[in-house]
């Protein structure tokens, strides 16, 4: 059974991983990769880049929204292999380092144990890697302000609070925000469908997160490729106001 790659728009894929979505954007056989996925997702990955049309050779740079261990799997496998950059928002690059560590603890999870859906989620953590340490050996900071010079044009957006440096990307002409961990349309620890924030454990800053919502919503777009979910279609700024409201 091949990969689970959904073309949404001109030369835009997204791809359903384990638990975990990533985005390709393609401009001829060049591509840009946003997000990687978890470590056991590589295989995965680079099936998932073949049926775009490319190959990891021919990815221009991994573009991460945040440096947890779901989106970060294989960018030092990527950068150390192919010699693809991995850029990031500043403040998430000592991130990506492992310099220090904004994730879920240990304690959190046993502490939400009872919850709906957090036993088999933190099973499937442990068997697709998520513990392992899989750091970037030179991630960059994004190289100029806007735009990024790449397939896609992704432009980043600062949304602050899942984790600090944690970043959106915008496609202006395609009406499209890969949203990363800020807004999500389901997650496996929840029983909620639909544009959502994820459950308070998962936020470094949850007020933080809720403040970044309204940063998304000033986003001019109508399809939204989330971390972890589907797509949903719709304005963009509406599934924030619906994040917000279930938040509380």
């Amino acid at each position: 059974m091949g990969p689970d790659v959904r073309q949404v728009a001109d030369g835009t894929f997204l791809v359903h991983g384990g638990h975990t979505n990533w985005v390709i954007l393609t401009d001829g056989d060049a591509a840009t990769l946003i997000d990687t996925g978890y470590p056991g997702d590589r295989r995965t990955l680079l099936d998932s880049l073949a049926a775009a049309g490319t190959a990891p050779e021919a990815v221009a740079a991994v573009l991460v929204t945040h440096a947890h261990n779901d989106h970060l799997g294989s960018a030092e496998y990527l950068r150390a292999a192919y010699g693809t950059p991995v850029w990031l928002h500043p403040a998430e690059v000592p991130h990506a380092r492992r310099d220090f560590l904004q994730q879920v603890s240990l304690t959190a999870v046993l502490r939400n144990a009872w919850r709906p859906g957090v036993l088999p989620w933190a099973a499937h953590v442990l068997r697709s890697g998520g513990t392992e340490r899989h750091p970037v050996v030179s991630p960059e900071p994004f190289p100029t302000d806007g735009a990024l010079d790449l397939p896609g044009r992704p432009v980043p957006v600062h949304t602050p609070g899942h984790t600090d440096g944690h970043c959106v990307y915008h496609l202006p002409d395609a009406g499209v925000v890969i949203s990363g961990d800020a807004l999500v349309s389901a997650h496996a620890t929840s029983r909620t469908p639909g544009p959502q924030l994820l459950p308070g454990m998962f936020h470094h800053d949850r007020a933080g997160a809720l403040a970044s919502l309204d940063v998304v919503a000033g986003l001019d777009a109508d399809i939204l490729l989330p971390g972890h979910g589907p797509v949903h279609r719709g304005l963009v700024k509406e599934a924030a106001r619906q994040a917000r409201e279930r938040a509380f």
